[in-house]
């Protein structure tokens, strides 16, 4: 692994932002930051795919808050392209085509769009929605243009990326993720805008009721700017944003009537190629309502002109320096709409796991000939009152070579059972049906050493409480746990014991907790020649030795992975042993957090598994854009059983946090083109996750 290129003045640091799953409703997700709290309990996803008959799928429906809420100009808030015929696109020609059409449409982006030529925006016209399929819309080199009169268009859970021309403060191409010029009632939400050659978010030229909601600005010198009009007239929200590594315009509103903002988070991280210039900055005639944001590192977080006014309140700045202002009269935002305040300090939280593109969103089939059929569900009940009282029993009843979707709901209680799915019973969905992740536990106790009651012991395999060798697996809202109690059975010598090992392809787990301390979660496939790709979202996963390993290609994204002492009370151990087959994916951890309550510098981040002495194997851990505790050891990779970890596939990326460290022949940083191909969308490798 090479190490990063040196940087210039206003040099660019490495970004490549991973994607997400889950919409944020009350999301509170990864550890503690400088303007955030204790760990909070992560949210479930919100929005599903439609599985039912209707035309469109459900996300269709969905209408923005805030200013482009609001019914002015003959446009009574903001749908686009309801009603309008879903058409899939995967092209340029598909993508345009539609985009400039003048009837209403819902257009899903489902795969990486390069935009010829470089620069080339979309030239979007009225009644539309754009939106991505899960994770996988990306436009590349372009954007999209909005001009005069344009309006009711939606832009959701895109990532529109890289039209940077290798100049910093470029004066020659006015590239832009999204430009509008004289549009009304935008709704720009849930995307990953980063990389561009001039600005991600352009509002022009009268341009008003915009809400941009819920997403990822990064890497980029202009991040976002209102105005450029002599006119006082722009109306527009801006809510629950997270914009990092960013220069300038994070956002600059000039001549806005009504600008609202609150719930951002802007971070300027430390040792980062890119410095904050300014944060908010009200220009001109402004009237800015600025509340309970968080403000990290970021240089002048507060200006305006002497003509502007800023009602500042509920704000928090931990680490700022410069110009901090307010003054003047604004207005009321709740005499134009309702919204409700999340608290400044948990803003790190919320927004780190919130932020950016949804696997859950943007994934509905749109043909008769392609939607699933609707999902059977089977409860379970411990006290009796559901169809079973164990999740066995119900896993029992669902027929062989199930053609389509069976959930199995499970009502709040403990369950000490051992459950396993058989590779021939796709499409199950175990969910517990509590208001917390917590209110449903399945639990065992079974080590690798424990002995079996017709002989032997149970290997580290066979001790799973969970077991899942059926494609198409899903998993959320409970808890899965081992609790083998390694203290009072010192007896026994092999004390690996796994909470759930998944053998299988296309498994998603969605915000659950997966709890044990060796060898807690076994990601592995069918066979060595098999694909097993299995994404974790939105989860909790606890342990200390090795307790994220196995072969499959395995992506944990969104969650909070928690570190555990030893029975003994000692600190040391290891997050992850890839057993990763020659030319595959191995793991990836991204826009997560690493912590809990064990003595600094005792984890590495992974070792190689040679399963079996294999050294045909290539293990691959990636670990990015993650919050790394001290716990985390500054060399954090180490051999395994003969084999050296630099004869592997180890490296980080965007990593902060107290644990982070600088790259060195110990610690080996991915750089910008490597990492370009080590994201989210890279290891499912076509599959988009849908909670179903």
């Amino acid at each position: 692994m090479s190490e990063p290129r040196s940087t210039a003045q206003h040099r660019r640091r490495r970004s490549r932002t991973a994607v997400a799953v889950g919409v944020p409703l009350t999301l509170t997700a990864a550890g503690a930051f400088a303007c955030g709290g204790d760990l909070g309990v992560l949210g479930s996803t919100a929005l599903q795919a439609s599985a039912a008959s209707a035309a469109a799928p459900a996300w269709a429906a969905d209408t923005a808050d805030g200013f482009a809420s609001v019914n002015s100009l003959g446009q009574n808030g903001t749908y686009g392209g309801r009603g309008g015929q879903v058409v899939t696109v995967k092209t340029q020609a598909e993508l345009e085509k539609y985009a400039t059409a003048t009837q209403p449409y819902v257009i899903v982006v489902a795969g990486v769009i390069n935009m010829n030529p470089a620069g080339k925006e979309i030239k979007v016209q009225s009644d539309k929605t754009i939106v991505g399929q899960g994770t996988a819309g990306h436009i590349v080199g372009g954007g999209f243009f909005l001009g005069q009169g344009v309006h009711n268009v939606i832009i959701r859970n895109l990532t529109v990326r890289d039209a940077y021309q290798g100049i910093w403060n470029d004066k020659d191409h006015d590239f832009d993720a999204i430009q509008m010029d004289g549009a009304h009632h935008v709704w720009i939400d849930h995307n990953d805008l980063r990389h561009m050659a001039d600005g991600l978010i352009d509002v022009r030229k009268d341009s008003t009721n915009v809400t941009v909601s819920w997403n990822k600005l990064s890497d980029n010198n202009k991040t976002f700017g209102i105005g450029w009009t002599e006119n006082v007239k722009t109306d527009i929200t801006i809510h629950h944003n997270w914009i990092r590594e960013t220069e300038q315009r994070n956002p600059s509103t000039d001549n806005a009537a009504h600008a609202h903002l609150y719930n951002n988070f802007l971070e300027d991280a430390p040792n980062t190629g890119i410095g904050s210039s300014y944060g908010n900055y009200a220009r001109g005639r402004t009237k800015m309502v600025l509340e309970n944001s968080c403000f990290q590192g970021i240089r002048n977080p507060v200006i305006k002109d002497s003509g502007a006014a800023i009602v500042q309140r509920g704000n928090v700045f931990s680490g700022t320096s410069g110009r901090n202002e307010s003054g003047g009269s604004a207005f009321d935002p709740k005499a134009y709409y309702p919204y409700t305040l999340d608290r400044a300090a948990d803003l790190p939280t919320i927004l780190k796991s919130g932020t950016g593109p949804r696997a859950s969103l943007g994934t509905a089939t749109t043909t008769a000939s392609t939607r699933a059929a609707a999902a059977t569900t089977l409860t379970v009940a411990a006290d009796g009152s559901g169809q079973y009282r164990t999740v066995q029993a119900a896993v029992n009843a669902v027929p062989a070579n199930n053609p389509s979707r069976v959930v199995i709901a499970v009502k709040p209680g403990t369950y000490r059972e051992l459950v396993k799915v058989p590779s021939n019973k796709p499409h199950v969905t175990i969910q517990g049906t509590g208001g917390s992740r917590k209110d449903t536990t399945i639990v065992y106790n079974n080590a690798s050493g424990t002995p079996k009651p017709g002989g032997g012991t149970y290997g580290t395999g066979g001790s799973a409480t969970v077991a899942v060798e059926a494609d198409d697996f899903q998993a959320r809202n409970l808890t899965i746990s081992n609790d083998f109690d390694e203290k009072a059975n010192q007896n026994i010598k092999d004390q690996q014991a796994v909470a759930l090992r998944t053998a299988a392809d296309r498994v998603f787990l969605d915000g659950i907790i997966v709890s044990g301390d060796q060898d807690t979660l076994l990601l592995d496939t069918a066979s060595k020649d098999r694909l097993g790709r299995v994404y974790v979202g939105n989860s909790y996963v606890i342990g200390n030795v090795d307790f994220i390993f196995g072969r499959a290609t395995a992506v944990v994204d969104k969650s909070v992975i928690t570190l555990k002492k030893r029975w003994n009370g000692t600190s040391a151990g290891y997050v992850t042993a890839p057993s990763t087959a020659a030319n595959r994916k191995g793991f990836l951890i991204a826009d997560s957090t690493v912590n809990g309550d064990v003595s600094a510098g005792s984890f590495h981040l992974g070792r190689p598994w040679h399963a079996g002495g294999d050294a045909s194997l290539d293990p691959q851990t990636t670990v990015r854009n993650t919050n790394l505790s001290n716990a985390i050891k500054s060399a954090p990779w180490t051999d395994m059983s003969g084999f050296s970890w630099k004869d592997d596939r180890f490296a980080e990326y965007g990593n902060h946090g107290p644990g982070a460290g600088r790259a060195s022949a110990d610690r080996p940083h991915l750089t910008d083109a490597q990492a370009a191909n080590q994201e989210v969308a890279d290891w499912l490798a076509g599959w988009t996750p849908s909670a179903s």
